[in-house]
């Protein structure tokens, strides 16, 4: 049998002679040298041998996607004002990261990233998707496209999501007649069960596969539009301190509007996912959970209520710290837990909307100490919580530095289940299980092209730097109490943030037309250095130019989908 230091050592050589003939650039270089000692299990990456053991059971997978929670909203990430025990305990038990990012920092084009591996500015090609998807909205994933319940699916496993969806339904203009096709089914789920939009715009209904719940063929749901409340269907009355919800706009349905209560929605999902755990516990099987927590409004549950020290806000998040008790707790029971990989995450960057304002004003930082908040290119837009634990695989209470993204989830799965190495040639999405089970001391994420809600933010990372194309977040601007969110330079006033562009929650008139940080020495984004590194921001500016979606070859497009997949 080969040693450990011989295969290293034909490895090194085999890479570098790749590295000669094919003129590898420096990172691809370093993720040939990853592969190959991923595939033989040894160096950085040696834990991956009882996950690549062929007569190991095949791991099972649950992805909590909980909705614009900030990186500084848990316990294990420095929050005082909120308890989260279980999520603290899933850090302690596995992985934390604290350099894990959003493709996105908006929630439609963040899930896009997640589901396919691929840049939400590439897509619908190169026109990107930008914003929250509206009301009418079709499908945004098209059903050709390779997605991670394709990836689990392919490898004989159950599938299911749960929760919030946001991506569409149906060809072009939704009309919401049944059944809602394509949608989570035409995506390699073989179970929906969720909110077919989110907890703050309508419909106010839930959706099981493809059809409304509790829906009437005498009473059906029937779009009105916006301005027409009056004649939609009543639904469950909020106080103002709740935060913006937005006015019905459909009318019928009333037997399934009735069955959807904001305030009982956490409850409602957590009962699906362990009903469906408990239900697929024999085989292997992936659950996507979408939380609507801690999006806005925001309605804990009548027994979460009053529960935190930072209002309503906080509540909700206590209220998704039990959610997430209530799936490991199952996943226990049923003696699950050491063969489940549970990895714990967020969309993007907490928001600063009213309840958000308010859970500032009792001393919460949603953010921490990063600069920004949802919609934004700065920090607080994208860099979220991200936490990963699977019992004798990866090592307890440790935390990584890597730089990762929810678009690495695609090439994650896929080395994960055996399908390669999970090499980023067909996509945006590089293999992060390395960094999961083991300790890699190069980077395996170089680069990470970054989007804001505007496309004039759109930003890039290289190692340390991070250089954004325009002043500003490119976020939301309100910064007056009657605003719903705040966002840009008031926002960063209103929390005490501090950055040389800034003064009394205004740009300075002075200040450059772009933005450089080096996050290595300033996290915080304090100081922008575009003026000090000329250089450096046009090797950042060129760079950013190769990701621009005109220039990328049809081929390196993630459109792969096995031709075999069953649909149903």
């Amino acid at each position: 049998m080969a040693t450990a230091a011989g295969i290293t050592k034909t490895i090194t050589k085999t890479v570098a002679t790749l590295a000669i003939e094919n003129v590898m650039s420096r990172s691809d270089f370093i993720r040939g040298a990853v592969s190959l000692l991923w595939l033989f299990g040894v160096g950085t990456v040696g834990r991956a041998e009882q996950a690549a053991d062929e007569n190991a059971p095949s791991p099972n997978v649950v992805f909590i996607f909980a909705d614009d929670l900030g990186y500084g909203d848990l316990g294990c990430y420095g929050a005082s004002k909120v308890q989260t025990p279980n999520i603290d305990r899933l850090a302690k038990q596995g992985r934390m990261f604290s350099d894990a990012h959003s493709a996105s920092a908006v929630c439609t084009p963040s899930r896009y990233a997640l589901l396919t591996g691929e840049y939400p500015f590439r897509a619908h090609g190169g026109k990107g998707i930008w914003g929250p998807a509206p009301v009418t909205s079709g499908l945004l994933i098209d059903p050709d496209q390779q997605t991670i319940a394709d990836v689990f699916k392919d490898s004989g496993y159950a599938t299911a999501a749960l929760g919030k969806w946001h991506l569409g339904f149906g060809e072009g203009k939704n009309d919401w007649q049944e059944p809602l096709r394509p949608g989570p089914q035409d995506l390699g789920f073989d179970y929906y069960f969720g909110l077919p939009v989110v907890n703050s715009a309508p419909p106010y209904v839930f959706v099981e596969n493809d059809r409304v719940v509790d829906g009437d063929p005498n009473d059906p749901l029937v779009y009105l539009g916006r301005g027409r409340h009056k004649d939609a269907t009543p639904i469950t009355p909020i106080p103002p301190e709740a935060s913006q919800r937005t006015a019905n706009m459909f009318k019928g349905a009333v037997r399934a509007h009735q069955r959807y209560n904001d305030y009982t929605v956490g409850t409602v999902l957590a009962e699906k996912a362990v009903d469906w755990i408990t239900a697929n516990k024999q085989q292997p099987f992936f659950l996507y959970m979408a939380t609507t927590h801690i999006h806005h409004p925001f309605t804990p549950g009548k027994r979460f209520q009053g529960t935190s020290d930072a209002a309503l806000y906080g509540d909700f998040i206590q209220e998704l710290d039990w959610m997430v008790g209530e799936v490991t707790g199952c996943l226990e029971e049923h003696g699950l837990s050491d063969n489940t990989l549970v990895i714990f995450t967020s969309d993007n960057g907490g928001m600063l909307n009213l309840g958000g304002r308010n859970a500032v004003r009792a001393g919460h930082r949603i953010n921490g100490d990063l600069l920004g908040f949802k919609f934004g290119a700065w920090e607080g837009g994208h860099r979220i919580p991200f936490i990963a634990r699977w019992p004798g695989k990866i090592p307890a209470g440790t935390k990584s530095h890597q730089l990762l993204c929810n678009v690495d989830m695609l090439a994650t799965f896929k080395a994960l289940t055996g399908q390669g190495s999970g090499d980023a040639s067909e996509s945006d999405s590089i293999n992060m299980l390395p960094a999961l089970l083991g300790e890699p001391t190069a980077a395996l994420r170089e680069e990470l092209v970054l989007a804001a809600h505007k496309p004039s933010h759109l930003a890039i990372r290289k190692g340390k730097w991070m250089y954004i194309g325009a002043r500003g977040s490119g976020g939301f601007g309100g910064s007056k109490p009657q605003h719903h969110a705040w966002g840009g330079p008031p926002a960063a006033a209103f929390v005490g943030s501090v950055n040389s562009d800034l003064k009394n929650g205004k740009l300075k008139p002075g200040a450059p037309p772009a933005q450089l940080y080096d996050l290595e020495n300033d996290m915080y984004q304090t100081q922008n250095v575009y003026n000090q590194y000329p250089a450096v921001v046009k090797q950042m500016q060129q760079l950013l130019q190769t990701y621009r979606p005109q220039n990328v070859p049809p081929e390196q497009r993630n459109r792969n989908r096995p031709q075999n997949r069953n649909k149903q």
